[in-house]
């Protein structure tokens, strides 16, 4: 992997995040440009599965060690946990997944099967007693922020909620402008890690089968859920090792275990099914693709820093800072770098990653303009300073890869 497109040394060249031994192995913190990058995608996610029918949740890091004794983590899991902590006569742990959360979330109201599919997400905490010697940057950290789902439905919903899911994603690569490497489904393997109920597994791999309906998969044993088979959407870095970014479950074993059910339209108790997906996987693992698939020049609704400004001497400099207090205004990320920072030419330089630049002259000053140049190295010329700022507004709101199109 080159230097440039490795998001270890790249993030903390662009002061997106770093660690300290005094916080441990695997535990970043974000900057404050890491931290805008963050907020961007989480705001992306949120808006998404609002427009696809989820309703947001939040939930404690912690639980009882009888919650995932029940769940079953503790008996398949727990060698990936954090040991228990003492709270007088209770045991409570860091939990390693959302799902028991929302089970019972879902457990604290009764449900009719018209209320059906009900769609839960949260961007939650999780925590993974990873190995030192398996952590690296943001692909392989304890501390895990998680864009997690579940979906409680009847089963004849299943399969349509699992494409529904698989659909989301999509159109999430592709605003993110990023790719699959290919799709998975994984399958248990031989050994003890994997509840043992043929049956469950044979209707959740079915369905799962049904959803990847005229996706290009392969299947992978040894790779499933504890609890269940998953379709996982794998993504490699520049150097091609690949992970898995985004999933899709189907769980018939959660909903036994919490006895989950929902009032028919036959007055009578029935089971519901519950589909796990995550959109965009972990925050953490996110981001440091993002850095390594766009090198560090991120889409302008996703970059730290939208628009520098440049004045071209001291003169200019008023007239600079009004520029960017009307980008403010407009939401937009700007900021100015004058002449303190060195010449015109070394300014530009600096700014390389930035999506725009505004240079301002004599010229570009009395006529309230500003000599745009894109990070492509486009330059589309004086342009007045509200359609600039129109512009940019509009390409950050739609998202949208293209820096300049026609007006």
């Amino acid at each position: 992997m080159t230097a440039v497109h490795d998001h270890r040394r790249l993030g903390r060249e662009l002061d997106l995040f770093d660690t300290d031994p005094l916080m441990g192995a695997g535990l970043p913190y974000w900057l404050p440009d890491g931290a805008v990058v963050r907020h961007a995608l989480e705001e992306y996610v949120r808006e998404a599965e609002l427009a696809a029918g989820y309703r947001h949740v939040y939930s404690p890091v912690l639980g009882k060690r009888e919650l995932y004794e029940i769940s079953g983590h503790w008996s398949h899991y727990s060698d990936d946990m954090f040991p228990p902590m003492q709270l007088g006569a209770e045991e409570v742990v860091l939990r390693p997944s959302l799902c028991p959360h929302h089970a019972l979330i879902y457990r604290s109201r009764s449900h009719s099967y018209r209320e059906l599919p009900f769609r839960m997400a949260e961007l939650g905490g999780m925590y993974r007693s990873e190995l030192s010697g398996v952590l690296g940057g943001l692909t392989r950290v304890r501390s895990i922020q998680l864009n997690d789902a579940h979906v409680f439905c009847t089963l004849e919903q299943a399969v349509e909620e699992a494409r529904g899911a698989l659909e989301l994603i999509g159109r999430a690569y592709a605003d993110l402008g990023i790719r699959a490497a290919r799709y998975r489904l994984s399958l248990p393997g031989d050994g003890g890690k994997y509840v043992a109920d043929p049956e469950l597994w044979r209707r959740a791999t079915a369905l799962l089968r049904q959803a990847l309906d005229g996706i290009v998969y392969e299947e992978a044993e040894g790779e499933a859920a504890f609890y269940g088979p998953k379709i996982d959407v794998q993504i490699q870095d520049p150097a091609g090792r690949e992970s898995t970014l985004s999933t899709v479950q189907i769980d018939f074993h959660q909903p036994e275990r919490f006895d989950l059910h929902y009032i028919g339209a036959d007055g009578a108790k029935h089971r519901p099914v519950m589909v796990h997906r995550s959109v965009i996987g972990s925050v953490e693992r996110a981001v440091a693709h993002l850095v390594e698939e766009h090198g560090g020049a991120f889409p302008a609704w996703l970059a730290p820093v939208q628009l520098v400004v440049l004045p071209v001497g001291r003169e200019q400099e008023e007239q600079a800072h009004t520029v960017v207090r009307r980008a403010l205004a407009h939401g937009l990320r700007a900021e100015l770098a004058g002449p303190e920072h060195g010449t015109l030419g070394a300014r530009v330089r600096a700014a390389r990653l930035v999506p725009y630049l505004a240079v301002i002259g004599e010229r570009e000053a009395e006529g309230d303009c500003a000599a745009v140049r894109l990070r492509d190295g486009r330059r589309p010329g004086a342009v007045p300073v509200e359609e600039l700022l129109r512009r940019i507004g509009a390409v950050a709101g739609a998202r949208a890869a293209e820096l300049w199109s026609a007006a």
